[in-house]
């Protein structure tokens, strides 16, 4: 006998059992359809890419890159975002694709960073971006999906920040970077984080201070006013010069989504980002865009009781009575499938029809269909409300309409 192999997941990897699946399931059918509802296109770009379509376009995070070298001897890493791939897709495809083009992208992005309460080394993300249009009309477009999102995921109470790098274009980046943990770290640490890159006391608290006192330019301003244009309210949005975004590709519009009830961190990131596709392209394409943080939106969610807590998504068992009577339940398995009931057949073969009704009850499955030789020969079924226990005797021709209800 060979040795045993030690079933474990890796650190910052996850397995996720049918019930967290399916409130994970929820969630993305719950984004894809805010996405589709405001126009945006799926796109779906390769786990690996070549290690020079990230390199210098993400910042100081590039240590969290998984990297290697492939049996071809490339130097390729996993898909760290999915802001960058996309350019390197708006770049290859340009001539196939119509612009404006609004895309949205939900799929696997991998970070070898320390895993700790709502970051992980694998994980989901769900982004939603524009491409070709440079006006500040793309901007509030995003944000407002950003609102309708939570909106849809049922939160009450949620906070967009919003800033605009252009109002930080004379702060050296070092210093972004160090600012853009001020609400993680306090001021006191991040001025530590500044002399740390090397510049005095005095002028860590001088570019700190310089930061909370500016104020909303011309086209923060107009955003503003298309988001209240566009039916929405400063409870859920409002100017925020510490919100930094320490991407490198970062040109303009920068926003954050908050959740006082979940103090981690933000939820969602977005930016503008003119010129990330011209590294790939011999012009410039405008973009902007956000990517949802699907781990943190999911834990906030359950925190808050907003996730259905149901462990399947089978709405009847048909039982089997016997092999003779297989093909009388299958009859009646593929009816109920037909008229799209999602539908369990028990063909563990022979069992009894207890601990059929036992297995249907530890999934939480709400109806059994009971088939013996009596049913047959009435042309009837019985069916089991499993959660009151009711039992009635309904004809076949009638079992459809009457799960319907």
């Amino acid at each position: 006998m060979t040795d045993r192999i030690k079933p474990q997941a890796l650190k910052g990897f996850r397995d996720f059992l049918p019930a967290q699946a399916l409130k994970r399931k929820y969630l993305i059918d719950k984004t894809r359809q805010v996405f589709e509802l405001y126009g945006f296109l799926p796109i779906e770009t390769p786990a690996l890419e070549y290690l020079e379509t990230f390199t210098g376009n993400i910042g100081a995070d590039e240590k969290l890159f998984f990297k290697f070298t492939d049996q071809g001897d490339r130097n390729v890493a996993l898909r760290y975002d999915q802001t960058v791939p996309t350019c390197r897709y708006i770049a290859l495809y340009k001539n196939e694709l119509v612009f404006p083009f609004k895309r949205y992208q939900i799929q696997t992005v991998w970070r070898s960073e320390k895993p700790q309460k709502g970051r992980y080394r694998e994980f989901l993300q769900c982004d939603a971006d524009i491409f070709g249009i440079s006006q500040p009309e793309a901007d509030a477009e995003t944000i407002a999906l950003t609102m309708d999102l939570f909106k849809n995921f049922g939160f009450k109470n949620f906070i967009v920040k919003i800033n605009d790098r252009e109002i930080l274009k004379e702060i050296p980046y070092p210093v972004l970077v160090a600012i853009d943990k001020l609400a993680k770290i306090g001021e006191e640490k991040v001025v530590g984080e500044i002399i740390k890159a090397n510049f005095s006391k005095d002028q860590a608290w001088e570019f700190l201070n310089k930061i909370k006192k500016a104020q909303p330019n011309e086209r923060l301003q107009k955003i503003f006013s298309l988001l209240k244009n566009l039916g929405f309210s400063d409870v859920n949005f409002q100017f925020d010069p510490t919100i930094i975004r320490s991407f490198n590709y970062s040109s303009g519009p920068i926003w954050e989504v908050m959740i006082p009830e979940y103090p981690t961190g933000s939820v969602l990131g977005g930016e503008r980002y003119d010129k990330l596709i011209g590294k790939f392209l011999d012009e410039d394409v405008p973009a902007t865009g956000f990517a949802l943080g699907f781990d943190r939106t999911m834990e906030a969610m359950e925190q808050l009781s907003l996730l259905p807590s149901t462990k399947t998504n089978i709405q009847v068992l048909v039982t089997v009575f016997n092999q003779e009577l297989l093909a009388d339940s299958a009859k009646i398995a593929t009816e109920l499938r037909k008229n799209k009931i999602n539908t369990d057949l028990f063909i563990k073969i022979p069992t009894k029809l207890d601990k059929q009704l036992k297995y249907a009850d530890k999934l939480e499955i709400p109806f059994a269909v009971i088939v013996g030789p009596e049913e047959v020969k009435k042309n009837v079924v019985k069916l089991k409300n499993m959660k009151t226990g009711e039992q009635k005797e309904i004809p076949f021709d009638q079992l459809v309409v009457s799960l319907q209800k």
